[in-house]
C-alpha cells in the first residue's frame, strides 16, 4: 500500500483507460452473445445487439460481485499493486484484444485481461508476489469452460432431439425461434454479468492501490460498477462483426434448435462460474457449446481445422497478454509518478 495517493489526474487517466478497455470487451466479445441468433437468422444483427446489450446491464441487479472480488483481491499480492502495474495490464490485455479482433479471432478479454496484471506483476516483483491459487483458479478454467460448455450443449442437444424425436423439422424449428430469444438473452446476462466485473476488479484494485478506496470495503463504490455495466453494455451494441461469421458458421453450421442449445449450455456454465467467483471466457465457453451441438449431429459437422486455430489463440492469450504488459510496466515508470 502507498503511503499517499497518487496524483488524482493519474488515477482518473488509468480509469477511462480501464473503462475503455470495458468497451472494447464488449465490442470483442459481442459475437459471443449474438452469433447463433444471428446465423441462425431469428434476430437481425442491429436488433440483436440492443438486445444483448440489454441483458449485460440487467446483469448488474443479478449477480454478486464475487468475480471483481477475486480480479481485485485474489490473483496479486495488494500491496504490490500501483499504478504502473495496472497500466501495464491494460496495456497487455488491450494489444491482444485489437490484433485478435483484426484477425477475426475469438479469443479472451478475461484471460488477456488476467494475462496483463500477471505479467506487469512479475515484472516488478516477480513471481512471488503472484496468489497463486487464484492465477491456478483461473488458468484451470482455460480447460474446465469450452469443456464444460462442450458437454452440457451436447447434452442439450441430444435431449432436445429425444424430446421432439416425433415433431415435424417445420415445428421444431418455429418452436426454437421463439425459444432461442429465451437463451440468447440468458447468455447475454452471463456474459454483463462475469465479464463486467473483471474490470470492476482491477478498478477497485486500483483505487485501494492508490489510497481512493479502503482495502475493509466490503465493495467497491457504486459509480464503478455502473460504469463498467454500462459500458460492456454499449460495447456490445458496436458489436465485433469481424469475428460473428467464425462463431457463427465457420466452427459449424446452426439452427435454431443448434443455436438455443449452445446458448443455454453456455449460459449455464457462466452462471455457476460467476455463482463461485471465477474469472471465466465467455468466448471459450461458447465455442465449447457450439463445437458440442456440431458434434452430436457429426463429428464432420464440426470444422475441426477452425476451432484448432481458435484454441491456439487461447492457450497464447495470457503469455502474450504478459509479455506486453511486463514492456509497458517498466514503459510506464518513466512516464507518469
Amino acid at each position: 500500500m502507498q503511503s499517499a495517493p497518487v496524483a488524482f489526474w493519474v488515477v482518473a487517466m488509468l480509469v477511462v483507460l480501464a473503462i475503455a478497455f470495458d468497451f472494447m470487451n464488449g465490442f470483442h466479445d459481442a459475437a459471443n452473445a449474438i452469433a447463433t441468433v444471428v446465423s441462425t437468422g431469428v434476430l437481425k444483427p442491429q436488433t440483436a445487439v440492443v438486445f444483448a446489450a440489454f441483458f449485460n446491464v440487467v446483469a448488474i441487479l443479478v449477480f454478486e460481485l464475487k468475480v471483481a472480488a477475486t480480479v481485485g483481491k485474489g490473483i496479486a499480492i495488494p500491496d504490490v499493486i500501483d499504478q504502473h502495474v495496472v497500466f501495464g495490464a491494460l496495456i497487455g490485455a488491450i494489444f491482444w484484444n485489437v490484433v485478435t479482433w483484426w484477425y477475426g479471432i475469438p479469443s479472451s478479454s478475461s484471460h488477456a485481461l488476467i494475462g496483463g496484471i500477471v505479467g506487469a506483476v512479475i515484472a516488478k516483483a516477480g513471481t512471488g508476489a503472484l496468489i497463486l491459487s487464484g492465477v491456478f483458479k483461473t488458468v484451470l478454467f482455460i480447460f474446465v469452460s469450452p469443456l464444460l460448455g462442450f458437454l452440457l450443449g451436447a447434452l442439450m442437444m441430444v435431449s432436445v432431439a429425444w424430446a421432439f424425436r416425433r415433431a415435424s423439422p417445420l415445428r421444431v424449428d418455429n418452436w426454437f425461434r421463439r425459444l432461442q430469444l429465451v437463451s440468447a438473452g440468458a447468455y447475454s446476462l452471463g456474459h454483463g454479468g462475469n465479464d463486467a466485473q473483471k474490470t470492476i476488479g482491477l478498478i477497485w484494485m486500483l483505487l485501494i492501490s492508490t489510497g481512493y478506496a479502503s482495502a475493509g470495503d466490503a465493495r467497491p463504490p457504486s459509480w464503478v460498477i455502473w460504469c463498467c455495466y454500462l459500458a460492456i453494455g454499449l460495447g456490445t451494441m458496436f458489436g465485433g462483426w469481424r469475428i460473428v461469421k467464425t462463431m457463427g458458421q465457420r466452427i459449424t453450421k446452426l439452427k435454431p434448435v443448434g443455436g438455443f442449445c449452445a446458448e443455454t449450455g453456455g449460459a449455464i456454465t457462466l452462471f455457476m462460474a460467476s455463482a463461485f467467483g471465477i474469472p471465466v471466457s465467455t468466448t471459450h465457453t461458447i465455442t465449447g457449446a457450439i463445437v458440442g451441438v456440431g458434434a452430436v449431429r457429426r463429428a464432420a459437422a464440426v470444422r475441426w481445422g477452425v476451432a484448432g486455430t481458435i484454441i491456439w489463440a487461447w492457450i497464447f492469450t495470457i503469455p502474450a497478454s504478459a509479455f506486453v504488459a511486463g514492456v509497458f510496466y517498466w514503459i510506464s515508470l518513466g512516464m507518469f509518478p
